[in-house]
């Protein structure tokens, strides 16, 4: 019986290595420019999901048969200074062990789709290699059992996704699309790694073990006081809002359909916008300890769930329909975790996952389905609001119509307030820096924006 960690522990490590292999096969193969056929692309992807999945079913037996709840694997200090440890763990619980097993299945499914969807497509390694990121990330990111190695993950998952937004990159579209998710995630991100800053300094290091309890999930107990809680909290709710496109940074996942389909599949309807909620659920014990920040989580699911109703309710292409139902069920999963429910919403993610990923993958023929019984029944045109549209009266149901139509104005509330002050500020940082380097070199040291520009223009 002693021996059962350890097994655990082995299979978990193979578990995680599995992904990073692939994407150092096929990373290495593209730098060296010997990149491997799509047949042999494929079959490196399907055994290294088959490893990987294999591996944590066995991590999930094992545990069900021997009623371990809790179970580390402790890889050591990587960092270590007075004061400050960065410290490589994974955890395998009832949390976790689930959503790696979760992610495996739903990369495989997707890998097996993407290797005949994207059949000689130009990217076709670029792609595969963007999905082993991915893969890599989000296994990381479920296992981590510190907040440092959960920002690891979390940044590959974030990196991944805004290059896939922005494969198709001989269009403009696409690329100004990857970079506004890029934006986004930027913030969701810093807000992490305050997160992790400030939990370093409150309780003098980021293990969730000493942060959140050493109690199996979900019974942790956090060691932080109420205000603390709430302090640490509001800064890992921002990070949860920004990944999962939670109100007000909703405007990403429309754009991020840009994308190739099983991307859209994959990321924005299965694993990816779900990864806020993941990291709600491991953070339970700040909910549990907080009132309040319990109380915010609710409110922000809530008003997610309606504006993701009212948005998708007059969306007329497919793709824009179901991502904004995606949002729907996410912003209920975010309420039910609020609540202080576990496992209704990590069933919810579970089944919820499943479902989109078959989804958007039956996109273009749903599609071609729709149009032919549309072709029979008749066209339908969107109501805005749905049901709720029809209780207002006609001026009422024109404005929610251009409301939802804009979607809810919160890209352009974005830009303006958020976007807006922050170029300003970094331009007028920028005019400092030229008329500084200028008085240091005694002349004008670099040249303008323009004149770059102007010389760029003339070379294309």
């Amino acid at each position: 019986m002693a021996d059962i960690p350890l097994i655990v522990t082995t299979l978990g490590l193979l578990a995680v290595a599995a992904p990073f292999a692939l994407l150092a096969g096929l990373g290495v193969t593209s730098l060296l420019d010997r990149k491997p056929s799509e047949r042999a692309t494929a079959l490196a992807c399907q055994a290294s999901v088959l490893v990987g999945l294999v591996s944590s079913a066995a991590v999930f037996v094992f545990m069900l048969a021997t009623g371990q709840r809790r179970v580390e694997a402790d890889l050591g200090d990587w960092v270590s200074i007075p004061g400050y440890e960065f410290t490589v763990k994974l955890i395998f619980d009832r949390l976790s062990v689930p959503f790696a097993l979760l992610s495996f299945v739903l990369v495989g499914t997707v890998g097996a789709f993407s290797s005949r969807y994207m059949h000689r497509e130009g990217g076709y390694n670029r792609y595969f290699v963007l999905y082993a990121l991915f893969a890599a990330g989000m296994v990381l990111a479920s296992l981590a059992g510190t907040i440092e190695t959960l920002f690891a993950g979390w940044e590959l998952v974030g990196l991944s996704s805004a290059f896939l937004v922005a494969f198709f990159q001989e269009r403009p579209a696409p690329c100004r699309n990857g970079l506004r998710v890029w934006v986004v995630y930027r913030i969701s991100d810093a807000a992490l790694l305050l997160a992790a800053v400030v939990t370093h300094h409150l309780a003098g290091s980021g293990d969730f073990a000493r942060v959140l309890g050493a109690d199996p999930w979900p019974d942790g107990r956090t060691a932080l006081g109420q205000t603390r809680a709430l302090a640490v909290g509001l800064l890992l709710v921002v990070a949860a809002a920004g990944k999962s496109a939670l109100v007000p940074f909703s405007g990403w996942l429309p754009r991020a359909m840009e994308g190739p389909t099983p991307t859209s599949a994959v990321f924005y309807g299965a694993l990816s916008v779900h990864l806020g909620a993941f990291l709600l659920l491991r953070s339970a014990p700040l909910l549990d300890a907080s009132p309040v920040l319990a109380g915010v989580v609710v409110a922000l699911g809530l008003v997610t769930a309606l504006y993701a109703y009212l948005a998708g309710s007059v969306q007329t292409d497919i793709k824009s329909a179901l991502s904004f139902a995606s949002l729907a069920q996410v912003g209920l999963i975010v309420a039910e975790i609020g609540v202080g429910w576990r496992y209704v919403p990590l069933v919810h993610v579970l089944g919820h996952a499943c479902l989109r990923t078959t989804q958007f993958i039956r996109a273009p023929t749903l599609l071609h389905d729709y149009h032919t019984l549309e072709n029979a029944i008749g066209e339908h045109l969107p109501r805005a609001g749905g049901p709720l549209g029809r209780l207002l009266p006609a001026g009422a149901r024109a404005w929610l119509y251009r409301y939802c139509l804009e979607r809810g104005y919160v890209d352009a509330a974005l830009v303006t307030f958020v976007v807006g002050p922050f170029v300003k500020l970094f331009r007028l940082f920028d005019r400092l820096e030229r008329r500084w380097t200028d008085v240091l070199a005694g002349r004008a040291s670099r040249e303008s924006d323009v004149v770059a520009a102007a010389r760029i223009e003339e070379l294309t």
